[in-house]
C-alpha cells in the first residue's frame, strides 16, 4: 500500500517542480522585456519610456513649460532677448507651436541647470557620463546614433542613413535655436543637452544627423536652444 502511495505521489511532485520552473522563466522573460510605461509632467504631457541596457529613457523630447515646483519657464520669442539671457527659458521652433507635439520645445542650458528642475519627478536631464553610457552600450559613438534614430523620412530628411531605431528611442531632428535667436536644422539634426559643464561658458551636448549613424559629442555654449531627453533617476 505504501509503495502504491509513493508511486502516485511522484508525478505530483514532478508537476509541482515543472510549474515552479515555468513561473520562474516567465518572471525572467518579463525582466528582460519590461512592459512600456508612461510618465506625466506637471503640464499633463504624457511620455512613453524605453529601457536600454541599465538605463530607462523617455521616448519623446520634453515639452514642459513649468519647473517641477510649478513656476513658469519663460517663453522667449524675441531674438535679442534670447541672446541676452542668463536665466532659464524655452521656445517653440520658429515660434510655431505646430512643431511642439512632434519635436518638443527647445530650452537654453540655464533652464536645464535650474535647481527647480524641468524633468518630471523621478527623472532628470542626463549628464555627459550618462550619454556616454548609452553610446557605449550600443557599440560606441560611431554606430549608436543609427540605433537611436527614428526610421524613414517622415521627420528625418533624406537619406536618414543607418537609421534602425532598434532601441525604440525614436530620436527626432528637432533642430536648434542659435545664440542670436534664429532657428535651424529641423529635419537635419537633433541636438540634446547634457547637464555637464566643460568650463564656465560651455557644456557637453550630443547630437544625431540625417546623413549618418553617429551619436556625436560636442562642446557648445549655454545660450543655444536644444532638445531635452530625460533619463530615470
Amino acid at each position: 500500500m505504501k509503495n502504491k502511495s509513493r508511486f502516485l505521489l511522484y508525478p505530483l511532485v514532478i508537476m509541482g517542480v515543472l510549474l515552479i520552473l515555468a513561473i520562474s522563466c516567465k518572471k525572467d522573460e518579463n525582466n528582460d522585456n519590461p512592459i512600456s510605461t508612461t510618465v506625466t509632467d506637471i503640464d499633463g504631457n504624457v511620455y512613453h519610456t524605453v529601457t536600454i541596457g541599465t538605463q530607462v529613457w523617455l521616448v519623446e523630447n520634453l515639452k514642459v513649460t513649468k519647473y517641477r515646483n510649478g513656476d513658469p519657464i519663460p517663453n522667449i520669442t524675441d531674438n535679442t532677448s534670447w541672446y541676452n539671457l542668463t536665466t532659464g527659458a524655452y521656445c517653440n521652433f520658429a515660434n510655431d507651436t505646430s512643431y511642439t507635439n512632434t519635436y518638443g520645445v527647445l530650452y537654453n542650458w540655464y533652464a536645464v541647470n535650474d535647481n527647480r528642475k524641468i524633468a518630471p519627478t523621478g527623472w532628470h536631464v542626463p549628464t555627459d557620463a550618462e550619454w556616454k553610457t548609452l553610446a557605449t552600450y550600443l557599440g560606441g559613438e560611431n554606430v549608436a546614433g543609427g540605433k537611436l534614430k527614428e526610421t524613414g523620412t517622415t521627420h528625418w530628411n533624406i537619406p536618414n542613413t543607418e537609421a534602425t531605431n532598434e532601441t525604440g528611442f525614436t530620436a527626432l531632428p528637432g533642430g536648434c535655436r542659435y545664440y542670436h535667436g534664429s532657428w535651424g536644422y529641423v529635419g537635419d539634426y537633433g541636438f540634446w543637452w547634457s547637464t555637464t559643464e566643460r568650463d564656465a561658458s560651455s557644456i557637453w551636448r550630443w547630437s544625431m544627423y540625417y546623413h549618418g549613424g553617429i551619436l556625436r559629442r560636442d562642446i557648445d555654449t549655454k545660450d543655444l536652444g536644444f532638445s531635452v531627453r530625460c533619463v530615470r533617476d
